[in-house]
């Protein structure tokens, strides 16, 4: 059984595949992604490299939210933020207990 574990990371809002190819160039390890389209598909060849995902829309029955559990990489399913994520942001990301949270 995979036991979640809190991870620690740094904020990147991805908004489609020019984001991707840019953070492939630059390295995603220690990228904990933000995305809003829950059945997004470009973050694939990023998911061996990412810390973690925040999306905020679907549900774990989403495509990324399938994804990611197959990765067994944390992730928040319909993430509401009180501010817009802010690039760069040092934050932790706990999923190991429902909801998850994210702390910055």
């Amino acid at each position: 059984m995979f036991e979640a574990k809190p991870v620690h990371g740094a904020l990147r809002v991805l908004e489609g595949p020019h984001d991707v190819l840019a953070l492939l160039d630059e390295g995603a390890e220690g990228v904990i992604a933000v995305v809003r389209d829950a059945g997004a598909t470009f973050l694939a060849p990023l998911y061996h490299d990412l810390t973690g995902v925040v999306c905020t829309a679907g549900t774990l029955r989403s495509h990324i939210g399938i994804v990611t559990r197959d990765f067994r990489l944390p992730c928040i399913m319909g993430a509401a933020f009180d501010v817009d994520p802010v690039d760069g942001q040092a934050v932790e990301l706990d999923c190991s207990a429902d909801p998850g949270i994210l702390r910055g």
